[in-house]
């Protein structure tokens, strides 16, 4: 009920303020919806949220199963995060923009060179979370299982696994949120279709219409996957550790 009310606050705010600015500077939502209707009447509109949809999972997966490797090692591994270290801040302080162009201009306008670059600017933020749990876990439980001569996969998947759920939950969560901003400027740079390439189409044609429509539509697919999959993810891995009174 509250998030219907803010929802409809919203709504009555940007009504209010296109009477101000004009249509020409902030379309009313009724202009709004009707191109968001012709867009998805015309398929253009599923077209272009399932390329950029696409590219999110592919480059999301590709980094959280690096990111995750790559952190636990360092986490458990005293040589491994020295070595991994300054490479980590490198990529932590690199602009996103720098990595998607050489991307770019070293492996051409391709998907790949796309997908890589989404990575590439995630996988740090993956690798300094799964650093942190993996370097919080209980080393008791750790000589439990030594103690009774538990396999190392089965103890990786009973003993570790659910102490380091919540920050893989935690890293899920931030990274796609910054995977979902990241993914609409290499589509923009240089990729033929995307919510993202619309949106540079309508900017070079002052069509703000059609940017404000593909804009919330790729918003609400992104509040329809927060609230419906991740949200309940991470209350579930969650779900063990005791609460703060």
């Amino acid at each position: 009920m509250v998030r219907l009310l803010s929802f409809l606050l919203l709504l009555a705010t940007w009504w209010i303020a296109a009477q101000f600015a004009g249509s020409a500077k902030l379309p009313a939502p009724p202009a709004v919806l009707r191109v968001i209707l012709d867009e998805a009447a015309s398929g253009a509109l599923f077209v272009n949220l399932g390329a950029t949809l696409a590219r999110v999972a592919l480059s999301f997966v590709l980094a959280m199963s690096l990111g995750s490797a790559i952190g636990y090692l360092m986490g458990r591994v005293r040589l491994a995060d020295r070595i991994g270290d300054p490479w980590l801040i490198l990529l932590l302080n690199l602009p996103a923009l720098v990595v998607i162009v050489l991307a770019y201009i070293w492996a051409g306008l391709t998907e790949a060179a796309a997908i890589a670059a989404i990575a590439v600017n995630k996988l740090p933020t993956a690798v300094v979370t799964l650093r942190e749990g993996a370097r919080a876990l209980d080393r008791s439980l750790d000589e439990i299982a030594i103690a009774f001569a538990i396999p190392r996969l089965r103890a990786f998947r009973h003993v570790i696994l659910p102490q380091l759920a919540p920050y893989i939950a935690a890293a899920a969560r931030s990274g796609l949120s910054l995977v979902w901003k990241i993914v609409l400027v290499a589509e923009l740079l240089g990729r033929p279709n995307g919510v993202g390439f619309e949106i540079g189409v309508a900017f070079q044609l002052f069509d703000i219409p059609l940017l404000l429509a593909y804009s919330l539509s790729f918003a609400a697919v992104v509040l329809v996957i927060e609230t419906l999959l991740l949200q309940p993810f991470e209350l579930r891995v969650s779900r063990w550790r005791p609460r703060a009174a």
